[in-house]
């Protein structure tokens, strides 16, 4: 059962059917397209009422306008009945709208508690900053959120998961009349979800209402009164939670059914491509031995910490090997730097897109061609008329949507910014692909384009890593699926065998070997 279930909360809005927010017919327009067009939404107290749609169909848009981040076009926004005009966040901000960004917005060289209360820093005399109430005051909602760091922790310091913690730790300094949640738990771990879940009922009893924003539809339908759907910038209807199922939400936002691809694996692979004995580092992860072999798609599921990502950027020459060994298509490889690993064939699409896969000031046509200059460029002069060829073959064979390859990376929609940095590492021809969180905060109908995509790269003979916190998405593309927990490999299951009772077993260091075991127990 999912850690949402124990929070399901649909049904009536506890505080009447009154709306707190309505959003009029609101437009927005950017160079060149119609982000939102003549868009309404209603949020009642006290419900928390979903939103969704495919990647670039407006929804952080539309948040974005009531947030005050942009200004609208047309259309009108109306709080406890009264027309608002933002003029900019902090005007919303005082008016009891508070968003919890996608992206995050924190200041990475300042503490945790001056992030929180960023803006509204405790005072006394002399204007100078009361420290002391701020650490405490910080402390103590940290305290609600059962954050184990510190409030005078650097953010620079934190995870993604403890960053994101950090964002929603800012909201709660407010009294907030409505909050958006924007993908909150895209990196949350499970043991942080379900205090998140408690957050939300929290404000849910004291009349706040919630806009949550999730491509995770078994969040969306134990979290929601609601549920409203955005295609291509449009408003395409509200259903209740209650009412509805899965499907039909899908429907609403892509305009058909999903078929999700749960066809038997091949078995016919090839040699290893990639081996790894012993592999430890110290402090992070130790003993760590699986292979890949070409043609495979092995799966490595685990919490968040477990050390996957780690052994993962060992693999590409981030990291130092304490002990151990690497060995790609037999041979022992020696790693010093990522140079070094994409030299030798190894290519890592890493978690955070943003901040590690991509340039989002560039275009797509000079980002897509960013890992193998080599190939489009004579004693170091560019060669546009290669580079546009690198990037429409690329383009074409993913079907990646962007107005042209001039458009910048960063206004592209999570999917399609996924695509151009899978297209990037595929020009290098790499014989070993590592994909680190494929699909995270990316729509639906995305995911299964990217879950084929990884599929098709298998059956051309490409050997390929992938990790990820969802237990659908390992299940679904994994011809294998190690298990790590605490830095250790914990078991390994044959992809078409593997049970969820074992996996969870295996994540959360209860996995039993030997006669008392169930039928699943690790590959040998």
């Amino acid at each position: 059962m999912s850690t949402a279930a124990a929070t399901h909360t649909s049904g009536a809005s506890a505080h009447g059917e009154t709306p707190i927010l309505s959003l009029v017919e609101i437009t927005k327009k950017f160079p060149g397209v119609i982000a939102l067009n003549k868009v309404s939404l209603d949020v009642r107290a006290g419900e928390v009422h979903a939103l969704l749609g495919e990647n670039g169909a407006g929804k952080s848009t539309l948040m974005k306008v009531l947030a005050g981040k942009h200004t609208p076009n047309g259309g009108q926004i109306l709080l406890e009945g009264e027309e608002k005009v933002f003029e900019n966040p902090k005007e919303a901000k005082k008016s009891g709208i508070v968003l919890i960004h996608q992206e995050q917005s924190l200041v990475p060289e300042m503490s945790v508690a001056e992030n929180i209360f960023l803006g509204s820093l405790p005072k006394k005399w002399g204007n100078r900053v009361d420290w002391k109430t701020l650490h405490r005051e910080s402390t103590e909602i940290l305290d609600r959120l059962k954050c184990s760091f510190s409030s005078k922790a650097m953010v620079s310091e934190l995870s993604i998961a403890k960053k994101q913690m950090v964002e929603i730790a800012r909201a709660l300094v407010f009294t907030p009349k409505i909050v958006v949640f924007d993908e909150p738990t895209a990196s949350l771990t499970d043991h942080e979800k379900p205090v998140l879940y408690e957050i939300i009922n929290t404000l849910r009893e004291q009349g706040v209402g919630i806009v949550y924003i999730s491509h995770r539809m078994d969040e969306i339908f134990h979290l929601s009164q609601r549920i409203s759907v955005l295609r291509d910038g449009e408003y395409n209807g509200t259903v209740n939670t209650a009412d509805t199922n899965e499907d039909e939400v899908t429907k609403l936002m892509i305009g058909r059914s999903l078929e999700l691809d749960h066809a038997s694996k091949p078995k016919d692979f090839g040699e290893n491509m990639l081996e790894l004995r012993g592999l430890t580092v110290d402090g992070v992860f130790s003993d760590v031995s699986f292979n890949v072999r070409k043609g495979e798609i092995v799966g490595m599921y685990g919490l968040v910490g477990a050390g996957r990502s780690e052994v993962a950027e060992t693999i590409f020459g981030l990291r130092k090997i304490s002990a151990g060994e690497i060995l790609l298509d037999g041979q022992v490889a020696r790693l010093h730097s990522t140079h070094d690993a994409v030299a030798q064939g190894i290519a890592l699409v890493p978690e955070d897109r943003k901040d590690q896969g991509l340039i989002l000031g560039m275009n797509c046509r000079d980002n897509m061609t960013l890992a193998g200059l080599e190939t489009v460029s004579t004693n170091g002069f560019m060669k546009p008329a290669a580079e546009k060829s690198v990037y429409d073959k690329y383009q074409q064979a993913m079907k990646i949507k962007t107005p042209s390859w001039r458009q910048k990376v960063g206004n592209l929609s999570g999917g399609n910014q996924q695509k151009i940095v899978i297209g990037k590492w595929l020009h290098t021809h790499p014989k070993l692909l590592i994909l680190d969180e494929p699909t995270r905060g990316i729509d639906v109908g995305s995911k299964a384009e990217i879950h084929a995509l990884i599929k098709d790269l298998a059956r051309t003979g490409y050997a390929v890593l992938v990790i990820s916190s969802e237990m659908p998405e390992v299940l679904g593309v994994s011809n294998r699926i190690i298990a790590m927990y605490d830095g250790k490999v914990t078991a390994e299951f044959d992809g078409d065998a593997v049970s969820e009772d074992a996996l969870v077993q295996a994540i959360t260091g209860q996995y039993v070997t030997g006669a008392d075991a169930s039928a699943d127990r690790p590959v040998t």
